[in-house]
């Protein structure tokens, strides 16, 4: 079954309604996520031997973009779970593996922290081992489902081996983990996004996500793909949902004394054609980016690199043009264009940056080694 035949009935009746509420209040979308987690989709790229639907990241990506035509706080939510769910179905225990296939588990990626802000390969948070456990102390500055999700794929610095780093599965329920403050924020209120302590945190060895020291690979060679991928397609979906939702307005608005519409004004066309042919070319660097990776293209970090900045810097514009074409009405919450627009500001700001992946960008194009 293609899993956007599974998710519409789920957008039209739970998603809709709630997306005003999720925003306005900074409410975490927990009726969405279970609804999700019935309906298959949390376990849609976890493997069928486990109980998992299977599939990859293209499917992936359609989920998140489609979810974030309506409410990209949920598209994040989503776009997290399934970075975190890569990581566990090469390095996770079965039974974590099964209850997030069978929809009863949440994860997360816990990576960011303030001592080292957007460069989040380069955690600052230390291991110890102490006895059989090992011991995880961090400032993680912000983590998306925090004291939501289930599980935090957690990165920190090596316990006795080489390297920069080494990822870890801890229970989001441990004794030692707080929670500093709540987030209210701009956009993408629904989130949960806020920073995460942990003090004494004690887990088991055998929580480990791979070898000691490794994690900085896996960082690079599997989430850094899925994350830019699906924030490219969290973005492209929002602004699919900006467009559809402006052109809405000015083909249904009219200058009575006129008989005219917005939409019959040259200006206003030419505004929306800019948009289309923005959202359009993200999504065809996305599309582009998922071919290169499954063929195993040259250029294939270069596209991972790009896909996410041109995304977000594009959904800027984007969002910009909806506000700019409704005019005043775009300034009201029924019409959901500055929800969107308020949104669109998180990606570009989000680890990595746009401006980090420039640079990055700038150093492959020139032949420079990235780190």
């Amino acid at each position: 079954m293609n899993p956007l035949d599974a998710l519409q009935p789920i957008i039209t009746d739970t998603l809709e309604p709630l997306a005003p509420r999720t925003d306005s209040e900074a409410r975490f979308p927990r009726e969405m996520i279970s609804a999700l987690g019935k309906a298959g989709l949390l376990g849609l790229v976890s493997a069928a031997s486990v109980g998992g639907q299977g599939k990859g990241l293209r499917e992936a990506a359609d989920v998140v973009s489609r979810i974030a035509q309506t409410c990209p706080s949920t598209a994040m939510v989503v776009c997290m779970h399934y970075c975190a769910t890569a990581v566990l179905e090469q390095f996770g225990a079965e039974p974590v593996r099964r209850a997030i296939a069978q929809g009863q588990h949440l994860s997360t990626l816990a990576f960011s922290e303030a001592e080292s802000r957007s460069h989040f390969w380069a955690p600052l948070s230390t291991a110890r081992a102490e006895g059989d456990a090992v011991v995880l102390d961090a400032r993680k500055s912000w983590v998306t489902s925090a004291f939501e999700a289930d599980s935090y794929v957690w990165s920190s610095k090596p316990l006795a081996a080489e390297g920069a780093s080494t990822l870890w599965l801890v229970d989001a329920k441990l004794a030692g983990l707080s929670q500093p403050g709540r987030f209210d924020g701009l956009g993408l209120r629904g989130n949960a996004s806020t920073p995460v302590t942990a003090q004494g945190v004690r887990v088991k060895a055998a929580d480990r996500l791979g070898d000691d020291g490794k994690g900085f690979d896996t960082m690079m060679g599997v989430v850094l793909p899925w994350f830019t991928v699906l924030s490219a397609a969290c973005s492209v979906g929002l602004m699919d949902g900006a467009i559809a939702r402006a052109a809405a307005h000015v083909g249904g608005t009219k200058h009575q004394h006129l008989g005219s519409a917005l939409a019959d004004l040259p200006t206003i066309r030419a505004y929306l054609a800019r948009a289309k042919i923005k959202a359009d070319m993200s999504r065809a660097l996305m599309d582009d980016t998922l071919v290169a990776m499954g063929a195993g293209r040259a250029d294939t970090m270069l596209r991972v690199l790009e896909v996410k900045a041109a995304a977000a810097e594009n959904a800027l514009e984007v969002t910009d043009i909806a506000m700019r074409v409704c005019g005043g009405a775009a300034f009201r919450k029924e019409a959901g264009i500055e929800r969107l627009f308020r949104d669109a500001r998180a990606s570009s700001v989000m680890a990595p940056t746009s401006d980090v992946l420039y640079d990055f960008i700038g150093k492959a194009v020139t032949g420079l080694p990235l780190f």
